[in-house]
């Protein structure tokens, strides 16, 4: 079977190229070095698991497919801009939904499975999510989020094989990869094999922060790993498997489809956003170290233009920054909706590369009344008491870093062993 892929360009999703066409016209030598230099960094430029086309379409022929995915879920297309005048003739790069793209190489989707905020990646943190219909395939869509975070045997029905493809960011407690444990579970459980398409880290290889202990295990946070794990996706499915952490031991029929011309080291920008509440670089590069103030009375932005680059409360000391969070896409219901709230702008501060506690003690320490600063959230995110302990015990940054270093050492031990980059 021959795919319809020649006029893909397995590239990252943000890169516009712009080609002339001209087979009578020559090129100087300027143009020859220019051209040179474009297609070498073509070559070398990042393709996801995706993208990877040769390495799984033939794995989908003549086989009934399921896919979890959702608007992160994208290829680049190349989309030609034809004009009356071929030297004029253009290229540029589009994005397109794998779940569209697969649906024209003739492959046989039959549903679409969606985790916490749905196949459009519309919905607020926690929404329920129902079931529905995907209104441009047709395509039945099954929640995966709420009561139904892993699919029954009901809905594995007729089902040849799973697709999974989302685009994680790094951290513990951003749930697509415990969607992803209970997916690996459910098609070991049913005889399914898994096809997980990776996609880099967009916070590469850090690696930090307190290690889940088990008792506070949860749906932010499932396995005894750090808050910044420094794995891609796809890593982490090897490691879920091999340390047996789904249910009884079982492990799943698991293939890894690896991105190209990627290493951990490499800085990657996601082409869309992963959530409503992530939405730039700058935001995800902060994620874990605010996520924190989500277990707290201290607002991370929902309600803003600037979700997870701010912080603030009515309860902290005034300062020169100040904003109010009103209902916006995300965030329906914000907290301190409509209520001054001061704080700290982070928006321009340089990219982190370990989990910053320091706006978290800050914060704490400026806050009016302590007693209600931390809720039962807190030790989900944190996954373990003793962060919270520290913190209200005035024990120092560099101190409770210390506190992490054995855990971390063990860790990368693990880690070591399923890396593919």
């Amino acid at each position: 079977m021959k795919y319809k892929i020649s006029t893909y360009l397995i590239l990252i999703g943000c890169l516009i190229v712009t080609v002339s066409c001209s087979s009578k016209t020559k090129m100087n030598t300027t143009e020859e070095s220019s051209t040179i230099s474009d297609t070498t960094t073509l070559k070398l430029s990042i393709k996801t698991g995706a993208e990877n086309f040769s390495g799984y379409l033939p794995l989908l022929k003549d086989k009934k497919v399921g896919i979890v995915t959702n608007q992160t879920g994208i290829i680049s297309k190349l989309k030609i801009n034809a004009t009356a005048v071929p030297q004029n003739t253009t290229s540029e790069l589009t994005k397109v939904s794998l779940v569209d793209f697969l649906l024209e190489q003739n492959i046989t989707l039959q549903k679409i499975y969606a985790p916490e905020h749905g196949f459009r990646g519309t919905a607020d943190a926690g929404e329920l999510i129902k079931d529905g219909k995907d209104t441009k395939t047709g395509l039945p869509i099954i929640s995966l989020y709420g009561d139904n975070k892993k699919p029954k045997p009901e809905q594995l029905k007729g089902i040849d094989v799973m697709v999974f493809d989302l685009q994680d960011v790094g951290a513990r407690f951003y749930t697509y990869i415990s969607s992803l444990h209970y997916v690996m579970e459910a098609c070991a459980e049913n005889n399914i094999p898994l096809i997980v398409l990776d996609r880099p880290n967009p916070n590469g290889g850090i690696v930090d922060g307190p290690i889940l202990e088990k008792e506070f295990t949860s749906f932010v946070g499932m396995h005894p790993i750090p808050v910044l794990h420094g794995m891609t996706i796809g890593e982490y499915a090897k490691m879920i498997n091999g340390e047996k952490w789904l249910k009884d031991g079982i492990q799943c029929n698991l293939t890894v489809i690896p991105c190209l011309n990627y290493t951990h080291e490499m800085t990657y920008g996601l082409p869309v956003k992963p959530s409503p509440n992530l939405p730039n670089d700058q935001s995800i590069n902060l994620y874990a170290s605010l996520c924190f103030f989500e277990g707290t009375n201290v607002s991370v932005g929902r309600g803003t233009e600037k979700q997870f680059q701010i912080y603030g409360s009515p309860f902290l000391a005034k300062t020169d920054f100040s904003f109010t969070p009103k209902p916006n896409l995300g965030a329906k219901d914000p907290m301190h909706n409509g209520k001054l709230c001061y704080g700290e702008n982070l928006s321009t501060v340089q990219k982190v590369n370990r989990l910053e506690l320091k706006w978290l003690i800050k914060a704490y320490n400026s806050t009016a009344d302590k007693k209600t600063f931390f809720n039962s959230f807190f030790v989900k995110l944190a996954g373990t008491k003793k962060l919270q302990e520290q913190i209200e015990e005035g024990v120092s940054e560099i101190e409770i870093r210390k506190s992490w270093e054995k855990g971390l050492e063990e860790f990368m031990k693990v880690r070591g062993k399923y890396l593919i980059y």
